[in-house]
């Protein structure tokens, strides 16, 4: 009964976000409350809610001092030669740009946190996509879906997870996974140049010769700091036509023109993007800045703090050399305060699905029940029935209860059949590009929140494409004889 309660739950969940019938906040709450009830643990809702939050709170700390470091070291002006750079790259051709968004989100993506990696990469793409109609759920699929095949880094957690779960080395997990997740790699850079082409169909190939230049015979929009970067930015009339007759065309992939795109006619004229003399620059400390960035990641990598405290000082010492006046401190923290709140509010939201579906019992009966209808004959085959149920198991449940929960089951059983813990590890990691847009993970709130899309509809897009990774990840693995 658990069992076809927790899945009823989760679908429930999924389609009423899909169909924008509940927001995702309070879907994530009242769902799992009137399934507690269902199950008859009405009186222990309290509870099952307060561990939630409790389990997830050092995560809403992160999210929040990161998005608040993260958003001053942008408005610094840090990143904007990498911004730049990538931009120099896109120009103004639609494939280049969706090209550049996964590139950028992998080179990001090394530092092994998603919540950064989607803060950068919207940052600077976000005002190309937005200018030229671009879908802003292709921006948001391609990085979650390269962010998902890097997670499977190290220090990632996946691999750490797998790793302590079954007692092994994570470097002998990841190191023969290389080759697979290359593959992999590959695959998603090919995905985005075939979803490119499809917006450079749909919208043509325009003329911008550099958005970041102004020029005089530019229209120039002008934009608050509320936004994903503060400045302006300026297209030739010629273009700035050509985008906005684009948008009506027959090949736009599913998401286009939806939510993600603003109804604020100010809005949908304007260009949100890194403004070159911007006051908030602080060119003189850009060293600084880049070596506090710089050890702010190596001691996450290190774990020479937990990572909720690196963040906190990181954004105190941020906010204070940046900053010194106190008015300053507080405009920077009421720019990305929008940012800060929906995502804090998202994850705490998050806490109360997770602490039910948990505390119920359900993710538990869940788990026993895939495990249980799996056939005897395919015992021999665990690895591979391992990489396959990665792919649905990773995204109703956490990396923790995966990890934790189903894999030493799944790997007790492939034992019984000759089947490597190492092989069963490696094959557990095949579902991360799914599992980066998992409604349980806190990291996607953020890119969809600072990307302007809808959960729902970047939940339809990304799916179908994010399993097309696992499974050719999964495929190269089982050629290479890694799994």
């Amino acid at each position: 009964m658990l069992t076809i309660l927790g899945f009823a739950m989760i679908a429930t969940f999924l389609v009423l976000i899909m169909m924008k019938k509940m927001s995702p906040i309070a879907a994530l709450v009242l769902i799992p409350a009137l399934f507690c009830v269902f199950v008859g643990k009405g009186a222990h809702l309290g509870d099952y809610v307060l561990d939630g939050v409790t389990d997830l709170a050092p995560t809403a700390a992160m999210l929040m001092f990161a998005i608040v470091y993260f958003g001053v070291m942008i408005d610094v002006g840090l990143f904007d030669p990498i911004v730049r750079g990538i931009l120099k790259f896109c120009k103004a051709d639609p494939m280049r740009i969706v090209v550049g968004t996964a590139l950028l989100a992998a080179i990001v993506s090394l530092d092994g946190d998603g919540s950064t990696t989607f803060m950068i990469t919207v940052s600077a793409m976000y005002p190309l996509y937005k200018r030229l109609k671009m879908s802003l759920v292709v921006m948001t699929g391609v990085a979650a879906m390269a962010n998902g095949v890097m997670n499977t880094l190290p220090w990632g957690g996946p691999t750490a997870r797998a790793a302590t779960a079954l007692k092994l080395d994570a470097s002998d997990i990841f190191v023969p996974m290389i080759p697979a997740l290359l593959v992999g790699l590959l695959f998603v850079f090919v995905l985005s140049y075939v979803l490119g082409v499809r917006e450079r169909r749909r919208l043509g190939v325009l003329t911008l010769d550099d958005v970041l230049e102004e020029e005089k015979e530019t229209e120039t929009v002008l934009v608050g700091s509320g936004g994903p970067g503060d400045g302006r930015v300026s297209m030739r009339k010629g273009a700035a036509a050509a985008a906005g007759g684009a948008g009506s065309g027959t090949d736009a992939p599913e998401g286009a023109g939806d939510s993600g795109d603003s109804t604020d006619p100010a809005d949908d004229n304007g260009f949100q993007g890194l403004d070159p003399n911007r006051a908030t620059l602080r060119p003189k400390l850009y060293w600084f800045n880049a070596l506090l960035t710089f050890s702010l990641l190596t001691a996450m990598i290190m774990e020479w703090l937990p990572i909720p405290v690196l963040f906190l000082i990181g954004a105190a010492l941020a906010l204070s050399v940046n900053f010194p006046h106190i008015p300053d401190q507080k405009a920077r923290l009421a720019a990305h305060a929008d940012n800060v709140l929906n995502v804090s509010g998202m994850v705490f939201a998050a806490a109360v699905f997770t602490g039910v579906l948990q505390g119920t019992g359900m993710v538990d009966q869940m788990a026993k029940w895939m495990v249980d209808v799996i056939p005897g004959s395919m015992g021999p085959h665990m690895a591979l029935v391992t990489g396959i149920l990665s792919l649905p198991l990773t995204y109703f449940m956490s990396n923790d209860g995966f990890y934790f929960g189903v894999l030493p089951v799944l790997a007790e059983a492939g034992a019984a059949h000759g089947v490597t813990p190492l092989e069963m590890a490696r094959a557990s990691l095949v579902g991360q590009p799914l599992h980066m847009s998992s409604p349980l993970v806190p990291a996607v709130y953020v890119l969809v929140g600072m990307a302007k899309v809808e959960f729902g509809d970047h939940t339809k897009f990304v799916v179908k494409w994010a399993a097309l990774t696992c499974l050719v990840i999964l495929g190269a693995g089982m050629l290479f004889g890694i799994i």
